[in-house]
Order: C-alpha cells, then sequence, then structure tokens
C-alpha cells in the first residue's frame, strides 16, 4: 500500500522541533530546554513551536524551506546571514552618550546587553563619556544551520489563533478562543479600532473565521474580605499617626 505524505504549504499551521547550531556546533536556540544554556534563556518558553508557514515566524530561510516539506520528517539546512540574522551592518554600531545610560541608572560595561528606542544593543566599549554600542544581532553575519523535525499540521483554530496572537501580540494576558468559525480575543488593554480592524481582516485570512470579536478584561475586583483588611490597615495607620 502507498503510504500518502502530508506535504507542508504556505498558510499552513504546524508543529515543529529545532535546533539552531553555530558552524562549532555551539546550539544558540533550541525547543528542548535542556540543550541551552539555562541562565542565559531563563524565563523563556521552550517545547514544539507552532507557526504559519509565509507568515515570517522563523527566520526568512527557514519559512521558505519548509514550504513543501513532508510532515513527520527531519530536514537540515544552513542559512547564509542574508537569509537568517542579516549582514554586519557598520551604521548599526552607534556612540550613545554615557548620560543616556545613567538617566536610566545603568553602569555600562563591555558585553552588556541593553535597550535603547526599543532596539536591543550589546556594548562594545566605555570611553570617556561615550558608549559605543553593536545594535546588529548577535549573529549577524554569520551562517546558521537549523535542523528540523515537522511534528504534525495544526488543524484547530483555536490553537492557530492562540499561536498567532503569542507572535503578533506581545502581551500577557490575553485570552483567545475560536468557537463555530467565529474569533474571540480578550485583551488586557483597548486597541485602537484601527489595530482591531486590521488583525481582523488578518485572522479571517489565515485561519479562515467568519467573525472576530474583542472585549477588554475588566478588572479584578476585590473580595470582600481583602476590603476589610484594607480598611482596617487603613484604620491602624489613621490612628497611630493621630497617636504621634
Amino acid at each position: 500500500m502507498t503510504e500518502i505524505v502530508e506535504k507542508v504549504k504556505k498558510g499552513d499551521f504546524i508543529e515543529i522541533d529545532y535546533d539552531g547550531k553555530l558552524p562549532d556546533g555551539t546550539i544558540f536556540d533550541s525547543t528542548d530546554a535542556k540543550k541551552l544554556d539555562h541562565e542565559e534563556h531563563e524565563g523563556h518558553e521552550h517545547g514544539p513551536a507552532i507557526i504559519c508557514i509565509g507568515e515570517h515566524q522563523v527566520l526568512a530561510g527557514l519559512d521558505h524551506f519548509l514550504d513543501g516539506k513532508d510532515v513527520g520528517k527531519h530536514y537540515s539546512i544552513t542559512l547564509k546571514p542574508e537569509e537568517a540574522f542579516g549582514k554586519k551592518d557598520a551604521k548599526l554600531i552607534k556612540l550613545v552618550p554615557l548620560d543616556d545610560f545613567h538617566r536610566q541608572k545603568i553602569e555600562p560595561q563591555p558585553g552588556l546587553t541593553v535597550s535603547f528606542d526599543q532596539e536591543m544593543g550589546t556594548v562594545m566599549r566605555v570611553s570617556g563619556g561615550r558608549v559605543m554600542v553593536n545594535f546588529n544581532h548577535p549573529l549577524a553575519g554569520r551562517d546558521v544551520t537549523y535542523e528540523v523535525k515537522i511534528n504534525k499540521k495544526i488543524e484547530d483554530k483555536t490553537l492557530q489563533l492562540q499561536s498567532y496572537l503569542k507572535f503578533a501580540i506581545s502581551l500577557p494576558g490575553i485570552e483567545s478562543k475560536v468557537e463555530n468559525d467565529k474569533a474571540e480575543i480578550t485583551l488586557p488593554i483597548t486597541f485602537p479600532p484601527q489595530m482591531q480592524e486590521e488583525f481582523a481582516k488578518k485572522l479571517k485570512e489565515i485561519i479562515q473565521v467568519t467573525d472576530v470579536s474583542f472585549k477588554v478584561k475588566a478588572p479584578e475586583t476585590k473580595t470582600e474580605e481583602e476590603k476589610s483588611v484594607k480598611k482596617s490597615e487603613k484604620k491602624s495607620k489613621e490612628k497611630a499617626e493621630s497617636v504621634a
């Protein structure tokens, strides 16, 4: 009997496991936490990743490579810098006034990772009142190899929605589900109507839902017990102040 091979195509949601390696074999990224430096990746989520092919949720070269591949198989691909983390750009090495660091209560040292204007950079040198910061990606200019296994396609629309939102909106506390081809998203903050319209259009396209609704999570209300404790603390404070 001929085995039916399921292939991946653009727009498919798939679950993958992978290792990202440098030419010397060092693993810099992996879905398996045991293969990584625990301190460097502390707080990061690990385990199989769910991505949508063609939505740039992985490196461009890897995204393009996975299109057309077989579900259940292992693959290996080496990416050139322009397909991975980009070539080194001298314009991204900048001098930042030392006072800018001090205003943020940061004492810059070579090797320190910093953030300015939502750009991540690495301190290269501190000289006088200026700090040289490299805003290139740490792996810019380097070839990288990915060992990937395509575990399965993800057909559940709620899981598709949740995985897409994890990439698209970097906010904690988002809740979402799909019922009867209708997506419902609960946000921790209010998004502008234009942004909601753009998200709704995109979700209808890639998850193929008929409707997308947004609502804002109501703030948690304190229990009567918490209110009573708070009231008691306030009275005790007022009494102490009056005695003083």
